[in-house]
């Protein structure tokens, strides 16, 4: 696993500090260290023998990465794992969504860097990326990602997602994404590719006229109703009714974006659309092996958070095409084989490579006099 993964690492375009002893073997595995550990490259440093003097060293090596070229050449390898284990025979759930990485600081050299979340880890402020998963209980891979800035409208880096899925060979038969995919021109783009469920944003009397009722229906809806970019979907409403979970009780009304999907029930669209609550394990393993950082470096960054998802996706190759066994109705998964487990395999093998020295500070009064273990 080590091998494997470093061999993805070394993939990525790093031109290496000229004059450098160092070489970027030693970077990635620096790199990676701090990634299976999800600690930063300071800690990786300051407890080893073989790496850099110190963490900006790595970062400078790092720096010599072109973001433009790092974007295409982790989107190349997302896809290779793609084409690896998934069958193109088979049609697919494509799920959207933007993953925030929160950060407290200021930005590097511009403000479109930073972008803004809903309060969390004590901050508003993140670096945001666009990226698109497959809905596969087995096979949960990335599929693309590309980063986003605040000045920039959601549907261009949706745009850029979904121009690599199409690249994929097999048909895409929904894109599921949340509301913060409510917009005109995302709903345009992505209707291009494949149909679309996405919940409505409340807003509007036309639409809370049509979210006042008591019974699943079909209608339809303007958006910039009487605009130039007037844009008319499917809307399925949907009424359920909360029994108690969470502490909820009665009717609820749900409205979602059904974009040629209006063969199904307001219902079938609902739980078609649940559906994408698969994507949170996605976000929870990823984030095991994402090294933390202080760098208000937005390239960086996005190394740190391309590196996680990388070996995200080696474990998920790895797992159905080596360790998992053929049985008739498909593979047998191993439970045991986890992220976490591999990221630990990973780790010790680096630990080791790195010179790992395991040290504690003492408390300076020692062992009582006259101990001796041997005595009894």
């Amino acid at each position: 696993m080590e091998t494997l993964s470093l061999d993805l690492l070394s993939a990525l375009p790093m031109e290496g500090v000229e004059g450098s002893p160092l070489d970027a073997d030693v970077i990635w595995k620096t790199v990676e260290r701090a990634a299976t550990d999800a600690t930063s490259v300071h800690h990786v440093i300051e407890n080893t023998d073989e790496t850099p003097d110190d963490d900006e060293t790595v970062m400078d090596w790092l720096r010599t990465i072109d973001s433009d070229a790092l974007e295409t050449v982790v989107n190349d390898l997302l896809t290779e794992h793609a084409t690896t284990i998934l069958d193109s025979e088979r049609s697919r759930i494509v799920i959207i969504d933007f993953v925030d990485n929160p950060y407290h600081g200021t930005y590097l050299h511009h403000p479109r860097e930073i972008c803004s979340m809903k309060p969390r880890d004590g901050t508003t402020d993140c670096h945001r990326y666009c990226t698109a998963f497959v809905l596969d209980t087995k096979k949960p891979l990335t599929l693309a990602i590309t980063p986003v800035t605040s000045d920039e409208d959601a549907a261009d880096a949706v745009g850029r997602v979904l121009d690599r899925v199409e690249e994929l060979p097999f048909e895409v038969n929904a894109i599921l994404a949340d509301r913060g995919y409510y917009q005109e021109r995302v709903i345009r783009r992505a209707r291009a590719t494949a149909p679309v469920v996405l919940p409505v944003v409340k807003k509007g009397e036309q639409l809370r006229d049509q979210l006042d009722t008591h019974a699943s229906y079909w209608t339809k809806y303007a958006m910039y109703k009487g605009k130039e970019r007037e844009l008319r979907f499917p809307h399925a409403v949907c009424v359920s009714y909360q029994s108690g979970d969470r502490g909820k009780h009665g009717e609820v009304v749900r409205g979602y974006v059904a974009c040629d999907l209006t063969d199904r029930t307001p219902k079938q669209v609902e739980a078609l659309y649940r559906k994408r609550s698969a994507i949170e394990t996605s976000y929870r393993t990823y984030r095991e092996a994402r090294a933390v950082t202080a760098t208000p470096d937005p390239l960086i960054r996005f190394v740190f958070v391309a590196v996680s998802f990388l070996l995200r996706n080696l474990w998920l190759v790895v797992r159905w095409a080596v360790v998992a066994r053929p049985r008739q109705g498909g593979r047998d998964l191993p439970t045991e084989f986890t992220f976490e487990l591999v990221c630990g395999w990973i780790r010790d093998h680096l630990s080791a490579d790195l010179g790992w020295q395991y040290t504690w500070e003492t408390n300076g009064v020692g062992l009582p006099p006259g101990y001796d273990p041997t005595a009894a």
